[in-house]
């Protein structure tokens, strides 16, 4: 019962480590979390490495591990290499298309059974009100409650039509924070009226519709628990009174990772994780540390002992688990590695983004771009980071300039520092002078001065110039005078190359915002050409 709470992470690629063969035979773990940068490499490798844990699992006597990962497309993907380069949530949320998202959530769970996985961490059911949340964004579908709520159901759908389990995430909604939970503990300080009204619906509608899991958000609501509120992983007026008894969830509740720092860490982790059992969630998200995998089991088999975790707690949720276990091994559908990154497969992401880029303002007259074949393109981009743990933008490199040579020989790129420096700023718009149009990405330019000031320098240059936001939409509040704006959500290629397209008038723009930019243009906005 107590080592079936706990999923695990570990260090390894190729083999399983002799810890963590060790943790599946003494603690008897429910299962094992994999991440881009500890464990995965290419899809071959994943299932090789996923038919290990299973096999050591058989050999240690268990029943079949939950093997999960954070593939929600767009901005985290927890495999990428290989795999289907979805645009993400936001994207989606601009095409408008719960078709489209249904079909996104079959790539997403058709790829993950293929590879051994059998949990997704998604679909991310957050409502993004906050321009300034930073650890959201473009993992939410919109502003709009209700869009959001179709959205995540179909993605749900399809990922679990797959036979993986989704899980609907961050619960209560971490749509509306200005803190990352990774860092510290937000506070969502709205009313239990607001709440129902904003944040819950997703979840609701998830419910409803039979989601698996429901992953709980380390963020403190003090209508609920007061002013002194603890975590919402460690709240039994959430997890138990709010979710199991008003919402009716029947499924399994899992943390978000033990390790972020919203949650007390070191010696305070063990006392923590028996608060998170204890308030109603049923597994744990643990960190790939073996020490803090012993602290917290047997902190767990303590509280067991003493009866903090009392045995008719403990049952119900090792029901809960071995009924999600039950679902997984009744599923009949069975994919082949060949399927991943297939066809038919990339004509879902391409589609997806196709229908999210967004014309939001072209007060210049220059789209669709018309130019002599001698006349020539600078594409500045930003060089991409991850913006916070949740995050696997680092690992890619923007295609827009190759994907504009498709359409116009001349096109020279520059790649630009994230946050350019004074000196690389002047660099950048000095070289600009022998170039008839400019296109320039920005990564957040909103919350990234830096990139705002080349933005405005740029646009000074009296060259045309388009800007592109490609993650957030609300970069064009540093910069309003830009006068053309359009927005892609994602840095993937399907994005770029549907940009490219969009921007020589051989695709239309049909995208939507999904947020507002505030004091500019309403959700629903966008310009037709």
């Amino acid at each position: 019962m107590i080592g079936q709470r706990l999923m695990l992470a570990f260090r390894g690629k190729d083999n399983l480590s002799s810890e963590i063969r060790d943790a599946i035979k003494k603690i008897k773990p429910a299962g094992i979390t994999l991440f881009r940068s500890f464990n995965i490499d290419n899809p071959q490798q994943v299932k090789h490495l996923t038919t290990l844990l299973q096999d050591a699992a058989r050999e240690a006597g268990l029943p079949s591990l939950l093997i999960a990962a954070d593939q929600e497309g767009g901005q985290l993907m927890a495999i990428g290499s290989g795999t289907t380069q979805l645009p993400g949530s936001m994207a989606l949320g601009a095409a408008g298309s719960a078709d489209l998202s249904r079909r996104a959530g079959e790539v997403l769970g058709r790829e993950l059974a293929a590879m051994g996985i059998n949990v997704n961490y998604a679909p991310c059911c957050d409502v993004n009100l906050n321009p300034q949340n930073p650890v959201i964004g473009i993992r939410s579908f919109g502003e709009d409650p209700a869009r959001v709520a179709e959205m995540a159901v179909a993605m749900m759908d399809g990922i679990q039509s797959a036979g993986v389990a989704a899980c609907a995430k961050h619960f209560p909604g971490h749509g509306d924070t200005s803190s990352d939970s990774h860092l510290g503990l937000p506070i969502v300080p709205h009313s239990l009226d607001r709440l129902r009204k904003v944040e819950f619906p997703p979840f609701e509608s998830a419910i409803r519709a039979g989601t698996k899991m429901v992953m709980t958000a380390h963020l403190a609501l003090p209508s609920i628990d007061g002013s002194d509120a603890p975590p919402a992983t460690l709240s039994p007026a959430i997890l138990k009174n709010l979710l199991r008894d008003q919402l009716k969830f029947q499924g399994v509740v899992i943390t978000d990772a033990m390790d972020m720092h919203a949650i007390a860490q070191g010696e305070a982790l063990g006392a923590n994780a028996v608060r998170a059992a204890k308030a109603g969630a049923d597994l744990l998200l643990i960190t790939t540390d073996p020490k803090d995998q012993q602290l917290v089991h047997a902190s767990l088999m303590q509280a067991a002992k003493d009866g903090t975790l009392s045995r008719e707690d403990l049952a119900a949720s090792a029901e809960r688990i071995s009924s999600l276990k039950q679902w997984l091994a009744n599923q009949k559908a069975e994919f082949d590695l060949d399927i991943v990154g297939c066809a038919e497969h990339r004509r879902v992401a391409d589609e997806i983004a196709a229908r999210s880029i967004t014309l939001v303002r072209d007060q210049a007259k220059i789209l669709p771009l018309r130019l002599g074949s001698g006349q020539r393109i600078a594409v500045i981009v930003p060089k991409p980071m991850d913006l916070t743990p949740a995050d696997t933008s680092s690992y890619v490199v923007p295609n827009l300039a190759s994907a504009l040579r498709t359409f116009h020989p001349n096109v020279d790129e520059f790649i630009v520092s994230h946050s350019p420096s004074e000196n690389e700023i002047a660099s950048i718009v000095e070289g600009m002078r022998s170039y008839d149009l400019i296109v320039i990405g920005t990564l957040n330019a909103f919350d990234n001065s830096d990139q705002s000031v080349l933005v405005r320098k740029v646009l000074g240059s009296g060259k045309p110039v388009v800007v592109a936001a490609m993650r957030l939409p609300y970069d064009l509040m540093a910069f309003p005078e830009a006068p053309t704006y359009v927005c892609t959500y994602s840095i993937l290629e399907p994005s770029m190359n549907a940009l490219a397209s969009a921007l020589f008038g051989q695709g239309k723009f049909q995208g939507r915002l999904p947020v507002t930019i505030p004091g500019l243009y309403p959700a629903g906005y966008h310009l037709e050409v």
